[in-house]
């Protein structure tokens, strides 16, 4: 895979900073059609384990595959990064994800990401946080209210 220009400095990747994961996350998700991670990819190392409420996944080509998956059963996303912070190697950020799928209307997930950064410039590891069922469940007419209940009731 080839880097878009915009993205290299001096033939390298550029350093992986707020700046750069603020540039590389507005290119993947966009408003005009299906996300696009080709750009980013570069910049994940092939030992990568991405965690998330749903899955664990070991290794870029899983990693690949995955994003290939959410492409696939999605007409569109969008990506706000609401705020971004980095200390040392880590770099959290939360965001909001509008999600439009082919048949239900469009669903907005709340959530953060947390990346860590090696010291050659590779994201090996990504855990995202979000509530996938409450968010989708919100959308649905008194089913996210009893969600919502059962939730308090069971958990707290």
């Amino acid at each position: 895979m080839q880097e878009p220009e915009k993205v290299k400095e001096e033939g390298a990747l550029k350093p992986l900073n707020i700046e750069t994961i603020k540039e590389l996350w507005s290119q993947t998700y966009n408003t005009d059609g299906k996300p696009d991670w080709s750009h980013i990819f570069p910049y994940y190392h092939k030992n990568l384990v991405f965690q998330d409420t749903v899955q664990r996944i070991e290794g870029i080509e899983d990693f690949t595959e995955m994003c290939k998956r959410l492409t696939s059963r999605t007409k569109q996303l969008n990506m706000e990064i609401v705020c971004i912070a980095q200390n040392g190697d880590v770099i959290i950020f939360e965001w909001i994800m509008t999600m439009m799928f082919k048949k239900w209307p469009s669903t907005h997930l709340y959530g953060s990401t947390k990346l860590k950064i090696t010291d050659d410039n590779f994201i090996i590891e990504q855990r995202d946080y979000y509530d996938l069922w409450g968010d989708i469940f919100n959308n649905i007419p008194r089913f996210g209210k009893m969600y919502r209940r059962f939730l308090i009731k069971r958990f707290g």
